[in-house]
């Protein structure tokens, strides 16, 4: 009973899951990512991850579909989709 969303990967390592800001200047070592414009840093992949995660929930949200339930493993233990981004303490998650 699962479904499985394509989701578009453009610019996801590029935006900062805390305020939203777009930038290459996020990302400028393959590992680290740090907003230029709130200061949230993670790791380059777990943000990735976290963005492609709230596309693909807003995608499926705009099909209507609101019984879906997502999770993200974080440390092998399954969380809700806003784990991780809070590490920093900088940014709200949006």
């Amino acid at each position: 009973g699962g479904s499985l969303v394509a989701v578009p990967a453009h610019h996801t390592s590029q935006t900062c899951p805390g305020c939203g800001h777009v930038s290459p200047d996020n990302r400028r070592t393959q590992a680290k990512f740090a907003c230029v414009a709130c200061g949230y840093e993670n790791n380059a992949d777990v943000v990735g991850a976290i963005n492609v995660l709230r596309r693909g929930e807003a995608m499926i949200r705009s099909e209507g579909r609101d019984d879906a339930r997502l999770a993200c493993v974080v440390n092998g233990v399954v969380m809700p989709s806003t784990a991780g981004t809070l590490r920093s303490g900088l940014c709200q998650p949006t």
